[in-house]
């Protein structure tokens, strides 16, 4: 498939989540699943400044090894980890210059816009750097990656007209979840006339273990496929899709994706049946009915972080997974500036406010018997 002029095919090599000797990045399985990719005739390969090693990991694994015309590579500035000047989240894209060693980048993407991270790109100039960087010829496609809501999507995108993509969460599971609105966010991209390239179609490998109702269902409809091929092949079937990537972590999982994307000519209507039943089979499953409208947030005198306290709380019960679900509480409360359940003094300020009259102490305590 064509997009921005790039022959680029639906599977993409995430490199956040590479294979690991102990605390190191082996390198050398990494080189056999590079070799791997490329012989099936893929060719987009996505890092980022922040993956910590993987920019020089693919350095080794594929610049150093294959000329420069046979691939794509995209990477990231994360100007809100750490940056206090202009001159400091620039200075991240001659970093992944000398990591990468790739002479110039296919796609460069402003990392993860959204919320207060948005502002970081504005005050020190980067949507003005990365297109000085396109005009040097060190840059051939800027974008950038995105989690929030679709009403701040579109405000960036009205106020960047000039951003050739858009990456986003998608997957058959966030579809429709009120906090992460992948299909409102996918939708508002497509309204801007944006091509996508799509992350986490397994949500961070989540979906490769889905709950056993979940797995029932993709069971019944083909014994042979895996689980994560479900949640590829439904992104990939999206229209205006440049590539979904998934995050390899070892040579077994980049054959199973080979198997089924190498010849992906998109989804039957038996197989997009199985996905609609699985999808609703998931919404079935009893979860805390929390839209994150943070009503409840403007009225806690304490402060407490409810909704990410509740959408981890989600994951717990969806995938049966602590560390999954303590990561979302790290992020959405935590990271957040908000304080844990624990902290709640139990006043009921909350529960006069939600408008899906949820019973939040009672889930409160649930929260920490589950997760503290």
């Amino acid at each position: 498939m064509s997009y921005l002029g790039e022959e680029i095919r639906k599977l993409g090599f995430g490199l956040m989540r590479l294979p690991r000797n102990g605390e190191e990045i082996d390198v050398e399985q990494v080189k056999v699943m590079v070799d791997r990719f490329l012989e099936a005739g893929f060719t987009y390969f996505d890092t980022a400044w922040a993956y910590g090693g993987s920019e020089d990991a693919i350095r080794q694994a594929l610049v150093e090894r294959y000329p420069r015309e046979r691939y794509q590579l995209a990477t990231k500035n994360a100007a809100w980890i750490g940056c206090k000047t202009k001159e400091q989240a620039q200075a991240q894209f001659e970093d992944s210059l000398k990591r990468t060693g790739a002479g110039y980048f296919d796609f460069y993407l402003l990392h993860n816009l959204g919320e207060a991270r948005t502002k970081y790109f504005d005050d020190f100039d980067m949507w003005n750097f990365v297109q000085e960087k396109k005009k040097e010829g060190l840059i051939r496609h800027a974008g950038f990656s995105f989690h929030s809501t679709p009403e701040e999507l579109d405000a960036i995108l009205n106020a960047h007209p000039e951003a050739e993509f858009v990456q986003l969460q998608i997957n058959y599971a966030d579809w429709d979840n009120p906090s992460i609105q992948s299909r409102a966010c996918y939708e508002m991209a497509r309204k801007h006339g944006k091509p996508v390239v799509i992350m986490e179609p397994v949500k961070g490998g989540m979906l490769a273990n889905p709950p056993e109702p979940v797995a029932k269902v993709f069971q019944k409809a083909d014994p042979d496929a895996s689980n994560a091929s479900w949640g590829i092949r439904f992104a990939a079937n999206l229209e205006g899709v440049i590539t979904v990537l998934s995050g390899m972590s070892s040579v077994e999982q980049m054959e199973d994706n080979l198997s089924y994307m190498k010849d992906f000519k998109g989804l039957t209507e038996e197989q997009q049946a199985t996905l609609d039943e699985a999808r609703k089979v998931l919404a079935s499953i009893p979860l805390i009915p929390c839209t994150s409208c943070d009503y409840c947030a403007k009225v806690c005198p304490n402060d407490i972080g409810i909704s990410g306290s509740f959408t981890a709380m989600n994951y717990m019960t969806l995938y049966r997974d602590k560390g999954a679900a303590l990561h979302q509480e790290n992020w959405l409360v935590g990271g957040h500036g908000r304080k844990s359940a624990t902290e709640c003094v139990q006043c009921g300020s909350c529960e006069e406010v939600c408008p899906q009259h949820i019973s939040i102490r009672e889930e409160l305590e649930k929260v920490k018997a589950a997760l503290f």
